[in-house]
């Protein structure tokens, strides 16, 4: 299994109205930043790797929820939406069907046990063939975590199907379920039986976390959307999983799926105030979307916890009244930074933990240079920057959208709107950077970061564009702590009615139509015509 890393630098591209969105008002920046032509950006870095793009969320019939195959699932991701990589991520429940819908004679049975006999197989077969060639496919389990919601545990990523992996998927289900025992080997049961299991309690996800961390170093935890229920998790419950096992609990699902859900995301609490951080945002669950939000809060305490955004495949439409989401690659994508000759799953998890990567809706761009140039050095996302205080650090934003994207009228029709992404605006945010607060400190607690400020708004008046098609711009920023700069950018302007007030996303509203059709290409609109892409931070310290 490889990846094929695909140079941004070397496709064409065209800059131009999103054809199918409503006319947009200019947004004017009212920041200093550069002018157009006042200096010349710095030349892009020498570059040995490339953008990749995949899906860390994706289900297939053995989530007894999931209505699609195995086969289909890999067809649509890899080869009709050309991913380069994808995580499999069935439910870590009892499965009653194989990877073709199949039921399974005799009843359900645990995933880990499915995982052996049909997922694993399947793939390497597959891939044997010569299909899906120069893509990595790996498996993952989504965990129903106690007292909280669903995180996706990729296990042993340096051979995900090698014995010792499939065998720690197996340990981990039987240890952090309520699974009978009789339905896993006798000599897993044995092997663990002097050990305590743990599936009931917080106490119990963080056992099951530090489990990873001590047996299983090259795994990951990936929060899932994080708050489609009220009151799942504490940013307080984040800050101690994060300080348990930084290696394995660093990224959040901001971006989330289910995106073709009449309530966003499948965030279904009641359209109260009371639970507006419930909602999604442009798409973006509250944590990530809010700015000086919950995880701001996080990185300005230096925590490295990145976003993504994945698809949460289980079907687009069902028995032609029900949606869900959008096939892999379809819609929302990651985007990782991979170097030519990282063609591993090892590989794309010490990507993933390096923080270069970005996380994308509909296409808007599709690859992102953003840097920070002071002292000498230069730091992309996830990267650090350390300056003397009151130093300028030049910010460096290159930026490209395709020609298209995949908006289709009606949905499921194969009819392409044709449509062409523009980005309307880019948000330079900034937030101060503090010693991590420890638990006993009330600070702990504290799920905002008042610092967070945009300084600087970007429009087309702000950037030239190259005969490649990608936008450059440049801005100067004075440093005057410890702080971290990210970035977001929509097809949006800062003000448009029941979606975005100053910049800032509203939350999004169910589409209520009792017309199953018109509901779903309702929908599909509203997602295709509210677009986002959020950046992952650069980390910039003051010399001491």
């Amino acid at each position: 299994m490889n990846v094929r890393a695909v140079s941004p630098f070397s496709r064409r591209a065209r800059w131009s109205l999103l054809a199918c969105a409503v006319a947009l008002s200019a947004c004017g920046g009212d920041s200093d930043h550069d002018p157009v032509g006042a200096t010349d950006p710095a030349p892009p870095e020498a570059r040995s790797g490339g953008w990749t793009h995949g899906d860390l969320h994706v289900h297939t019939y053995q989530s007894n929820d999931a209505q699609v195959s195995l086969e289909s699932v890999l067809d649509d991701g890899l080869d009709r939406y050309g991913l380069d990589w994808m995580a499999l991520s069935n439910h870590l429940r009892m499965s009653d069907r194989d990877h073709t819908g199949t039921g399974l004679q005799g009843g359900g049975i645990p995933f880990s046990r499915g995982l052996v006999e049909y997922e694993k197989p399947y793939v390497e077969q597959a891939q044997a063939e010569g299909r899906y060639k120069g893509k990595t496919i790996f498996s993952t389990v989504e965990w129903d975590m106690p007292t909280h919601d669903h995180v996706n545990i990729g296990i042993g990523l340096e051979d995900p199907y090698g014995d010792d992996s499939l065998r720690a998927v197996a340990e981990f289900e039987y240890m952090f379920t309520n699974r009978d025992p009789a339905l896993f080997d006798a000599d897993l049961v044995d092997f663990l039986s002097d050990q305590t299991r743990a599936y009931s309690t917080h106490a119990d996800s963080l056992k099951a976390l530090e489990w990873l961390r001590d047996n299983r170093p090259d795994s990951y935890m990936l929060l899932n959307h994080p708050n489609r229920y009220m009151n799942k998790y504490t940013v307080a419950q984040l800050r101690e999983m994060n300080d348990l096992a930084p290696d394995i609990f660093f990224a959040i699902e901001g971006m989330v799926g289910n995106q073709m859900e009449p309530d966003r995301g499948g965030y279904v609490e009641a359209y109260t105030d009371a639970n507006l951080t419930s909602r999604t945002y442009g798409g973006t669950d509250y944590i990530v979307a809010k700015l000086g939000g919950p995880w701001d809060a996080l990185l300005g305490e230096g925590r490295r916890i990145w976003t993504v955004a994945n698809s949460d495949y289980h079907f687009t439409t069902a028995q032609g009244r029900y949606s869900s989401g959008y096939a892999p690659g379809e819609y929302a994508k990651t985007y990782v930074w991979l170097e030519d000759d990282a063609h591993t799953p090892a590989d794309l998890l010490a990507a993933l933990r390096g923080g270069r990567l970005f996380g994308v809706f509909g296409d808007l761009i599709d690859a992102l240079d953003f840097r920070a140039e002071g002292a000498g050095e230069t730091a992309v996302m996830g990267g650090d920057l350390a300056v003397s205080q009151g130093d300028q650090v030049r910010v460096t934003i290159r930026f490209r959208s395709p020609e298209s994207n995949h908006y289709e009228y009606p949905l499921e029709s194969g009819h392409k709107v044709n449509a062409r992404p523009v980005v309307d605006h880019v948000d330079l945010i900034v937030g101060d950077v503090t010693a991590p607060a420890s638990p006993q400190d009330p600070d702990y607690a504290d799920a905002t970061n008042p610092s967070t400020r945009v300084v600087a708004r970007f429009n087309a008046n702000d950037w030239t564009v190259d005969e490649d098609g990608f936008a450059t711009l440049t801005h100067s920023v004075t440093i005057t702590g410890d702080q971290y700069l990210r970035l977001r950018g929509t097809n949006l302007a800062p003000d448009v009615a029941d979606e975005t007030v100053d910049g800032e996303p509203q939350p999004d509203r169910k589409v209520d139509l009792s017309n199953d059709a018109a509901r779903f290409d309702a929908i599909n609109a509203r997602n295709f015509n509210d677009l986002w892409f959020y950046s992952n931070p650069i980390f910039v310290s003051v010399k001491r």
